[in-house]
């Protein structure tokens, strides 16, 4: 077995310094010889380890949540939404949002990468020009001076015999797609948050519109109660009433007003921009709702570019693992060198080249290769069974987000009914408390139910929409690269 170059034994070919060509065939012959045994010693490193078979993914087949025929989607979906305010936000924040641009920064530090483990399958080629000057003296006493020269070019090529380098240019080539998933998901990420936080402000604008209304018509109660007081035809307990439900309507104003300042300012970090004011377009109720996305479970490992990432970081870390294997082998490498003496010394200068080539065959190194192979290994596995991860999370997550479409949708209906049952009921109550058959406690608790149930509604329309935002985001958003080029053009 051969356990790795830390101790190499150094078998050098013809290596010589002279104007002649030509190589003793006694060296050619030890040379092929000594290649042949590394050639041979190959088959002591093992069997390549395989990833384990609890991290293979094996997809559902359909998912548990069935919600009829979708249709397909592109990565500009936030457009189906019918928001053109919408729109200009998601394309601002994708054009100067902080996180965006650190991914394509690290993007162009992984493309250095790749360039770099591809330079080194290269030959390299390199010059020199050492000079020297020195005096000397005659047998007849005479000094001289000799001022001498030797450029040259030296020249050398791994070559890479079992594709230590091919390989690692490859794992650097995956990484490299990896980080472009990365970026991609980024990106995902962001036009689901501003969509998503877009949804929010308008619902919070809704429940700022519903507490002010609320708190008008309490205005107006607490004036009658007021008024019915002072004439002697209540007593200070519906007065005092009237009071304290106009107070806990009041509150809520400012506490709506405080959550969309708020809510701003999440919306200008995602935009890129310091905390300001918010443009707004349609109401929350006049929010389109976009198609079901179709595809099977399968799909989805083609559509997400979190699981493009995962699968492009287990193939860089195989490559890695075939490039560690390859260290434990022998490897060869080719150098030269050519040039001229120049001194005035000499009446011509004189012609140089020098041509070689080593065999490094790793010997005993204290088990160091083999355990780097292991630490490669191991490193595979763990990235195998990430991508399992990834692929079960994001079957997970379209199944939660075609559950919350249906269920939330389901809720909203049911509380719009029941908004417009206590309408009603607050409609008969005031009419009876007016008309002196019922005490202001029956009205009361009519306007109490009501107001919750508006708020109710808001919020189930609000997560009905996010809810349908949280899909594409699950399902990729259409994502492709074809896509992503497009809308970025």
């Amino acid at each position: 077995m051969l356990p790795g170059p830390a101790a190499r034994s150094v078998i050098h070919g013809d290596n010589r310094t002279t104007t002649a060509a030509g190589a003793p065939p006694s060296r050619l012959r030890a040379f092929a010889c000594t290649a042949l045994l590394c050639l041979t010693l190959t088959a002591c490193i093992g069997p390549r380890p395989q990833a384990p078979a609890a991290s293979a993914v094996v997809p559902p087949p359909a998912w548990r949540t069935a919600l009829g025929n979708g249709e397909p989607i592109r990565a500009d979906w936030w457009n189906a939404f019918g928001d053109a305010v919408l729109t200009r936000l998601v394309g601002q924040a994708l054009a100067d949002n902080v996180d965006l641009a650190a991914a394509a920064s690290r993007i162009d530090e992984t493309r250095a990468a790749a360039r770099l483990a591809r330079a080194q399958q290269t030959p390299t080629l390199g010059g020199n020009l050492p000079s020297t000057t020195g005096q000397t003296v005659s047998p007849f006493g005479t000094p001289s001076d000799a001022i001498g020269a030797q450029p040259a070019v030296t020249a050398s090529y791994d070559l890479d015999l079992f594709g230590r380098l091919r390989q690692a240019s490859r794992a650097a080539q995956a990484q490299l797609l990896a980080s472009e998933g990365a970026r991609d998901t980024v990106r995902l990420a962001i036009a689901s948050g501003v969509a998503s936080n877009y949804v929010t402000l308008r619902a919070l604008d809704l429940r700022l519109a519903v507490a002010q209304q609320t708190l008008a018509a309490r205005t107006e109660a607490l004036r009658i109660a007021r008024r019915r007081a002072e004439a002697g035809y209540t007593s200070n307990l519906e007065l005092r009433q009237a009071e304290a439900e106009y107070r806990a309507t009041q509150q809520l104003v400012p506490a709506a007003q405080l959550a969309i300042n708020r809510q701003e300012n999440a919306l200008s970090l995602l935009l890129g921009t310091n905390p300001g004011p918010i443009p707004r377009g349609l109401p929350l109720d006049r929010l389109l709702a976009p198609a079901i996305p179709d595809g099977l479970p399968a799909d989805l490992l083609r559509r997400r570019p979190d699981l493009f990432q995962a699968e492009q970081t287990l193939v860089a870390a195989d490559r890695t693992l075939d490039s560690a294997r390859a260290a434990m082998l022998p490897n060869l490498a080719l150098t030269g060198s050519a040039g001229v003496v120049l001194s005035t010394a000499l009446a011509n200068p004189i012609g140089v080249f020098s041509v070689g080539a080593s065999i490094l065959s790793p010997i005993f190194d204290g088990g160091r290769l083999r355990a780097q192979s292991d630490v490669a290994t191991a490193r595979r596995d763990q990235a195998a069974f990430a991508y399992r991860r990834t692929a079960l999370v994001a079957f997970q997550e379209v199944d939660n987000a075609l559950a919350g479409v249906q269920r939330s949708g389901e809720q909203a209906v049911a509380l719009g009914l029941q908004v417009d049952a206590l309408a009603a009921a607050l409609r008969n109550a005031s009419n009876r408390y007016r008309a002196g058959y019922t005490s202001y406690i029956e009205q009361l608790d009519a306007q109490r139910g009501l107001l919750t149930a508006e708020l109710a509604l808001v919020q189930a329309r609000a997560d009905r929409i996010t809810a349908y935002v949280a899909l594409y985001q699950a399902m990729g958003g259409g994502w492709s690269r074809d896509d992503v080029a497009a809308t970025q053009r």
